[in-house]
This record gives structure tokens, C-alpha cells and sequence, in this order.
């Protein structure tokens, strides 16, 4: 039987980072970084989503200039990214293991939830509405939303504010180190999600959260 991880006490609000942590999308953009730059002639065995982090997908647009030296506009790039991850995300993309009860059990505790993602709008709107999400949050924080991505605690202050929660009663569910490092500067308990795309990571994610899932199953909900 899995260990069994519970809600700690005092919790008003749960906030969740999108991919890897709420849905199984990792493989999308890893799928993704390979054809976008090999279409721009780039072949590398660089880890790009270690390279990218939690930063916001305009961020990573300036990344890919500097780092691959990309010529395409900010503008451009985020729109081929947008395009070729679409149809994925709304027909593909499915719910972590347990996360449909998770959300049913703040539904009955009356905890706020929110959405907390360095994705863009329109492939976080698409991923809610073809995992049967749509409308489940109070909130939906996008990372075009603010100036510094993670693991600058921006986003997660920003949330809380958006939900009128103490960054201190939120909980946090963060896959990448970068995630959790931005819910832990923020003020937020962070319960990390151990993505099999990022599983390098799993001994430093288990030190710097508050504790560990391999999915929502884990967590005790009665």
C-alpha cells in the first residue's frame, strides 16, 4: 500500500502548478524542444526542460534566442510553440491519478484552488477543458500574468492574492525544483510531485518540500 500523505492543518487554499504537477503534459514539450529546433536546424542532448525551469514561455522565448540563437520574434516563437501543443493539450493531455477527487474533497472542505502556471492562457484553458476541468477553479494564474517567473515567488504571491488567502494557509503542488523553490520563497507549504520526466530531481524535491507525491493518490483525503 502507498504511504499516505495528509492536508496539513490550517489549509484554505490549494494551489497547483499545470504541467507535470496537475496534468501529465511533460512529454509534450520535451516532444516539442526536439521538433522546434530541429525544424531550426539544432540537434542537442542538452535536458531543455531542466534548461528551462519554471520560467514563463515568454521568458524561455528570450532563453531560446540567447541560448540557441534563434532569430525568430518573442512573438513568433510563442506562437509556433502554441500551435504545435494545442491539439496535445486539448485531446492528449490527461488529470494526475487522484486529482479529480482532490479538487471534489476541496469542493466539500470549501478550499479555494487555483491554477499557477508558467504556461500560457489558451494551452492551460485547452488541458482544463479536455481533462473535464474547465470551471473547477477559483483562480487561474497565468505566467504572461507576471514579471518574474519561478522560482521568483511572484506567481504564488500573486495567486494568493487573487484568492484572498495568507500565503501561509496555501498549499502548494509544484513537479519542477524551480516551482517549489518560488512556493517556498512566497511563504507557501509545498508538497512536490514527482514527475517521471524530472525524476533526476526526486532526492532534491523531497529535501526542499514539505513532503513528497508520486500523485494524488498519495494524499489522505477521508
Amino acid at each position: 500500500m502507498r504511504p499516505q500523505i495528509s492536508i496539513p492543518e490550517g489549509t484554505k487554499a490549494l494551489l497547483f502548478d499545470l504541467d507535470g504537477t496537475l496534468v501529465d503534459s511533460m512529454w509534450v514539450w520535451s516532444d516539442i524542444d526536439r521538433d522546434y529546433l530541429s525544424s531550426h536546424g539544432i540537434h542537442t542532448k542538452e535536458n531543455v526542460q531542466q534548461l528551462i525551469g519554471g520560467i514563463s514561455m515568454r521568458q524561455t522565448a528570450v532563453l531560446f534566442q540567447e541560448h540557441f540563437h534563434i532569430k525568430d520574434s518573442i512573438e513568433q516563437m510563442m506562437a509556433d510553440w502554441n500551435q504545435m501543443a494545442m491539439d496535445r493539450y486539448r485531446n492528449e493531455v490527461r488529470p494526475k491519478p487522484g486529482a479529480k477527487e482532490l479538487l471534489a474533497l476541496a469542493g466539500k472542505r470549501g478550499w479555494k484552488t487555483a491554477i499557477a502556471t508558467s504556461n500560457s492562457r489558451e494551452l492551460c484553458e485547452a488541458a482544463l477543458s479536455g481533462c473535464g476541468l474547465a470551471g473547477a477553479f477559483d483562480a487561474v494564474v497565468t505566467g504572461n500574468e507576471i514579471t518574474n517567473g519561478k522560482p521568483a515567488p511572484d506567481i504564488y504571491l500573486h495567486t494568493a492574492e487573487r484568492l484572498g488567502v495568507p500565503p501561509k494557509q496555501c498549499l502548494v503542488f509544484e513537479d519542477l525544483v524551480d516551482g517549489i523553490l518560488a512556493g517556498k520563497a512566497a511563504g507557501c507549504r509545498v508538497i512536490a510531485v514527482l514527475d517521471e520526466t524530472t525524476r533526476e530531481d526526486n532526492d532534491k524535491k523531497r529535501r526542499l518540500a514539505d513532503g513528497a507525491v508520486r500523485d494524488f493518490t498519495e494524499l489522505e483525503l477521508a
